[in-house]
């Protein structure tokens, strides 16, 4: 499948998903909601997922450009950050100690229930 119609085929895919959070007046990022319906689609027609394995290859190739605005926006808000560094410290330290602790007790979860399961 041509590169820009895997293109298209996201953009469409988050413009669905960026209209039914405005549609149901969610609180969640359109684009995820998009994503959850384009990883529907790909389980449900597996022969779609499988063209689009070498175009999606070659954008995830140049992943690192997508992060050029975030930096420029670091740049513009260099004394807002400059500021407030030890909110947004404490904040990030939290955050990721939290999300690790999350991550570790859903694995231990998860395996004591797949080890129940094979028994």
């Amino acid at each position: 499948m041509p590169f820009l119609n895997v293109i298209t085929i996201l953009l469409v895919y988050q413009l669905v998903g960026e209209l039914t959070v405005r549609e149901f007046d969610w609180p969640v990022p359109g684009p995820v909601i998009g994503m959850l319906l384009l990883l529907v689609t790909l389980l449900i027609k597996r022969p779609i997922a499988e063209q689009l394995v070498k175009p999606t290859e070659m954008l995830l190739s140049h992943f690192s450009l997508l992060f050029i605005p975030a930096g420029v926006g670091l740049m513009i808000h260099l004394t807002r950050l400059r500021d407030e560094w030890l909110a947004i410290t404490v904040a990030l330290l939290v955050s990721t100690v939290l999300g690790l602790l999350v991550t570790a007790w859903t694995m231990m979860l998860m395996t004591k229930l797949m080890n129940r399961s094979s028994k």
